[in-house]
């Protein structure tokens, strides 16, 4: 493949002269000594290394043409690519070939089965281990930093002289004024774990008293819990920590000397 503005790689050398050029970028020649110094100053040895450790992993992974026919047609649905005109047109935009292409999905469908095999049997484990994490909460949240004022909201809502949503959007000095004070629904592991601690101690509709976290004094009142599920796309998720967890790990254990 090879166009005006992008590199092009030399599938083989014709003569003596030309056997340590690999790369033609505009009028500069990239030597193959050059290559690895290169990617270490832009920092790319370590996507390399990456991408050469999917491929031994995934070597011995098969993938069927049906397989490759019914993915390629999921693609170009999701680029929104239904003549063969577009399809071609966005090939030669992308500066890939048919068959790079192919390798491209078939490449991914391998890696897909791999991270299926490798730990799927262990989704549902790894999923209760981590569930307390995953759950959801949607509350209300009323802060200030002036401990006075957090009483007398306190006292107010507790008499229902107004309600939440009307003291957090007037006093709550944070983005969730603009929301009446609704937050949510989100993962408690993305929480302040005192925050957490607070929710937990609450039951739904219960409006607790000012506490303290950080700079700020917080009332809160739990909507709803939300409790996590081991969906699909909760599950590919979990896939993927486990992959790159695993993936870290191989990256630690190669050194790279150039």
């Amino acid at each position: 493949m090879q166009d005006t503005n992008s590199a092009s790689i030399t599938p083989e050398c014709q003569n003596e002269q030309t056997t340590t050029e690999v790369l033609q970028i505009g009028n500069r020649t990239i030597q193959a000594s050059e290559l690895i110094p290169l990617l270490a100053n832009y920092q790319l040895l370590p996507q390399l290394l990456r991408e050469l450790i999917i491929d031994e992993a995934i070597a011995a992974i098969e993938c069927k043409p049906e397989e490759l026919a019914q993915a390629k047609q999921r693609f170009f649905a999701e680029k929104q690519l239904t003549q063969a005109t577009d399809i071609q047109a966005w090939l030669a935009h992308q500066g890939l070939s048919d068959a790079q292409l192919d390798n491209i999905i078939v490449r991914k469908i391998k890696l897909d089965k791999y991270k299926q095999v490798t730990w799927g049997p262990k989704l549902e484990s790894y999923f209760f281990q981590l569930k307390a994490k995953l759950d959801k909460v949607i509350y209300s949240l009323l802060r200030t930093q002036d401990p006075g004022l957090a009483q007398e909201l306190y006292f107010r809502l507790q008499a229902k002289e107004q309600s939440f949503a009307e003291v957090a959007q007037k006093y709550s000095q944070g983005p969730e004024s603009q929301t009446g004070g609704l937050v949510g629904p989100v993962e408690q592991s993305t929480l302040h774990p005192a925050m957490v601690q607070l929710l937990s101690s609450c039951q739904p509709g219960q409006i607790s008293p000012p506490s303290r976290i950080a700079e700020w004094y917080v009332i809160v009142r739990v909507e709803k819990f939300v409790p996590a599920q081991l969906d699909e796309p909760m599950k590919a998720r979990l896939l993927n920590d486990l992959f790159e967890g695993w993936m870290q790990e191989q990256q630690r254990e190669v050194v790279i000397s150039h």
